[in-house]
This record gives structure tokens, C-alpha cells and sequence, in this order.
């Protein structure tokens, strides 16, 4: 599974929990055995960095509403070895961490200012 999918089916549960709204639009599945079903859109949900990313800030005291697990990345790297002293290839991991999800509704959108 890839962190979208993990996001948006832990979204998807939150919202029959009632912890989480809706977009007010719907989204069309077709199901195995060939019928349509349509659901409600949850409102997004993303982690502090990306909606730092997006441009938006947290306000002061406000807490994530969900933690679960997706996936991070660890790059690969060289390393020096401590027995020989060359450099060595470190392959690239892919681990299980948890992580901490707020929606749109908790944070403001933040507006740097430039000075000339």
C-alpha cells in the first residue's frame, strides 16, 4: 500500500466516525463485481510538514486529530568505514513510522511578507 492509499482509507474511516467532515462532493468507485458506488469526499487530512509546506501554520494550542502508520523514505547514502576507511554504499529503506494528521479546519494560512 502506498501512503496515499493508507491516508485516504484511514480518512475515510474517520469520517464514519464523525471525526472527520466531507468536501461536499462525491467519489465513484466500481466495485469488483461491476456496480458503481458513491461515497462522500473527506476533507483532507495531511501531517504538520506538508501543511507547513502548503503554506498554512498551526495555531497555538491545537492537537492532530489521528495517528497512523505510512511509510518513510530513507535515501541512500555513503558511509565511511570505520574498519577500512572507504566509502560505502548504504541502500536506500523504506520503514513504517507513525505519523500525526491534522485537517485544513486547525491551521491558518500564513502569508510571508518580502521586504525589498
Amino acid at each position: 500500500m502506498t501512503n496515499e492509499q493508507i491516508i485516504f482509507e484511514q480518512s475515510l474511516k474517520l469520517m464514519e466516525d464523525g471525526i472527520l467532515g466531507t468536501t461536499g462532493r462525491e467519489l465513484e468507485f466500481e466495485m469488483e463485481d461491476g456496480t458503481t458506488k458513491f461515497l462522500p469526499e473527506p476533507e483532507p487530512i495531511h501531517t504538520f510538514k506538508v501543511w507547513k509546506e502548503l503554506g498554512f501554520c498551526v495555531k497555538r494550542g491545537e492537537k492532530a486529530i489521528a495517528s497512523f502508520q505510512i511509510w518513510k523514505h530513507y535515501p541512500a547514502c555513503k558511509k565511511i568505514d570505520k574498519n577500512t576507511g572507504d566509502m560505502i554504499d548504504v541502500a536506500e529503506k523504506m520503514f513504517l513510522t507513525n505519523a500525526f494528521f491534522s485537517r485544513s479546519l486547525r491551521f491558518s494560512l500564513f502569508f510571508l511578507k518580502h521586504r525589498v
